[in-house]
């Protein structure tokens, strides 16, 4: 073993009130910061003055750091000593490539540990207060992405449907915004066109903003409220809540 030490430090879906103890610790006992695109300056401003910052930006659709290069940067500061945090957007273990991070740093003998952070999953449909799972609408969730690596078909989406009615699970579609044309059209090969959708955008943050529609207009409603990256879509009759709510409210206001 070398004398630094590598953690890997889920920082939530941007607010900083929702990072962890244990987080906000690790953050403050950092030397080394390799931070992804999708963490807020209001995070990172927890970090020591004397801390080392490098922004290793990742993000669908954009241009991004190659996930090797953070690789050898964690692996080269550790071996120096350095007490190192890779800070990253949501859970390190949800779309996060923490496997392949932890994987990496193991081979090359450094230390390393985990911090869970709250994903944006879970974040997204807390914030509008419906439930992921729920005894009468769903009996499971399933988080999945809609973004494939090169040369990767990706999701089985019409046979992700067809489990998806018969087992009556919610679907949580991470980075899946850029290809809801064919999400959309997959799905529908064995969910309802009734069956309803929020997206979710900047989850967490001053600038969220959400929808909710139904799966058989969920491409149009994206294109007319110009939603894009970063967005969660929860697919699933656990939305139905959101229009309850929507329409209490309206009753109450009447």
């Amino acid at each position: 073993m070398h004398g630094g030490q590598c953690t890997l430090v889920g920082a939530g879906p941007g607010d900083p009130e929702l990072l962890t103890l244990k987080a906000l610790k690790a953050i403050q006992a950092a030397t080394v910061l390799l931070v992804d695109d999708l963490v807020s300056d209001e995070i990172t401003a927890f970090a020591s003055p004397t801390a080392r910052i490098v922004h290793v930006g990742k993000r669908g659709g954009c241009k991004s750091t190659p996930q090797a290069f953070i690789e050898k940067l964690m692996i080269m500061a550790a071996r120096e000593g350095e007490n190192v945090v890779r800070l990253k957007g949501g859970d390190p273990f949800i779309f996060g490539r923490g496997g392949e991070e932890v994987e990496h740093l193991q081979a090359a003998g450094i230390q390393v540990s985990v911090i869970n952070g709250i994903t944006s999953g879970l974040a997204a449909v807390t914030s509008l207060n419906v439930p992921l799972t729920h005894r009468e609408y769903a009996h499971g969730v399933v988080f999945v992405t809609g973004h494939a690596k090169p040369n990767d078909e990706g999701t089985d989406w019409q046979a992700l449907a067809a489990t998806a009615f018969s087992a009556k699970l919610t679907l949580v579609i991470y980075m899946g915004v850029s290809g809801a044309r064919r999400i959309q059209d997959e799905l529908l090969t064995g969910l309802p066109a009734s069956t309803p959708v929020a997206v979710v955008q900047n989850v967490s943050l001053a600038t969220q903003r959400h929808v909710v529609t139904t799966l058989g207009a969920l491409f149009d409603t994206i294109v007319r409220e110009q939603l894009g990256s970063p967005s969660i879509m929860v697919v699933g009759d656990v939305v139905r809540g959101i229009q309850v709510a929507v329409d209490g409210a309206r009753a109450q206001a009447a």
